[in-house]
Parts: C-alpha cells; structure tokens; sequence
C-alpha cells in the first residue's frame, strides 16, 4: 500500500471529544463514542487515544489521558553502545507491513492484551489515509519486530510494540526517533502514553499533563513528519 502524504482528512466525527478536558487525577477521561477516523484524530489532537474498558480491550470505548504522560524529546534518546551495535542486525523497514505489526501487537498470548479486531480496522483505515504508520526491524526476511502509532504534525503518538528478536523493538524505537527527530525542531513530541522502568532507560521523561496538554497544539502546528 503506498501512504500518502500529506495525510487525507477525513470527515469529522459526530462525537465532541475535542471538547473534553480532563478535570481530576483520573486517566480515564470518557467513555463511549466509535472509532471512525474523524473521531481518532480529533482525540488525538485533544489529546486522548482509546483502549477499551472490557476484557481484553473489548467495548465500552475508554478515551484516555494520562497522569503523568510518558513523552520521548528531541535529543532525549538514550542510545547506549550496545544499541548502536543492534542496529546492524536488522534492516528498518517503514509502512511495509503495517497490519502485520499490528497482529503481532495483538498477539492474544500477550500479557494485558487490549488491541481487538476492531481496534486493527480502525487504524488500519487511518493507515489507509496516511495518518498511522509502522516501523518494522527485519532479519533475513522476517518480521521480528516493530512499533506502530499515530502521526499528527511533529506528534508522534506510539501505540504499541512487539519483539520476537532480542533488541528488535529497540531497534524500531531508535529509527522512530530518527524519522521524527531529524530536523531537530523542538516542537516534535513523541508520546509513549505511560512510562515504563525500560522506556525511562531509554530517555522517556513524566510530564504532568498539564504540561502536555500545553505542549500539544505546538506540536501538532509543526511540520509534518515524513515517514518512508
């Protein structure tokens, strides 16, 4: 599937999620709503993203915002030698095998599973339209690992990732951080939603949301990224 770019707009959703503001300490924001494109991006320009509220991610529809926001920053990539060395063992690939990353993220062996069929439609639309993208670590032809996300302006927001290869996931990581860091502008966020113990050592920072809430329109103002 060739992406375009820039990304097509879609018609906007009829729910009013740009109008939500979170008010408490809670993540969970609403519940609700569908998964139609207009409706994706005009959370993440609010910045929400879904993840379903029954078992395994299944509906009702929660619309997220977390406190603290896991957030990686221009020059905040932590790339220790042992990376470097990785990164020669795979070949980065980009958009080539966005459903296939999807399903590994998927993978219903997975601990705390919550990305459905209807979750891997959506944003395969959305990837359809050039709004969602994949990076993918290959090994002798195979799939071995990757991440996929959202981007929205210099607003990369990361949904998932697998590995089936030691290093691999980092591998992709390293390469997002390339794609969407490369001009240095200051403006570009990536998202990682909640921070993680291995994402802290790999430079992801906390910000009160707050602060990324303030932070977001001037992300999503900035040049859009360029991906393949």
């Amino acid at each position: 599937m060739t992406v375009p770019f820039p990304p097509v707009e879609p018609p906007a959703g009829e729910w009013a999620l740009g109008q939500l503001r979170p008010t408490d300490d809670e993540d969970l924001v609403a519940a609700g709503a569908d998964l139609a494109p207009g409706t994706l991006l005009a959370a993440y320009r609010a910045g929400l993203f879904p993840m379903g509220l029954g078992e395994h991610g299944t509906r009702p529809i929660g619309w997220w915002s977390p406190d603290p926001r896991g957030v990686l920053l221009p020059g905040g990539f932590r790339e220790r030698r042992s990376l470097t060395k990785a990164r020669a063992k795979f070949e980065i690939r980009v958009d080539t095998a966005f459903v296939d990353v999807m399903r590994r993220c998927a993978d219903p062996e997975r601990e705390g599973r919550w990305i459905t069929d209807e979750i891997v439609t959506a944003y395969t639309e959305l990837h359809r339209l050039g709004w969602a993208h994949s990076v993918e670590a290959w090994r002798d032809g195979a799939l071995v690992g990757g991440l996929y996300g959202i981007a929205i302006g210099g607003l990369f927001a990361g949904e998932s990732m697998f590995h089936s290869e030691r290093d691999a996931s980092k591998v992709a990581l390293a390469a997002l951080v390339d794609i969407v860091h490369a001009d240095g502008d200051e403006r570009r966020v990536i998202d990682v939603q909640w921070a993680t113990e291995h994402l802290e050592r790999l430079g992801v920072v906390e910000w009160p949301r707050r602060r990324y809430l303030d932070a977001l329109p001037a992300a999503l103002a900035a040049p859009a990224v360029r991906f393949g």
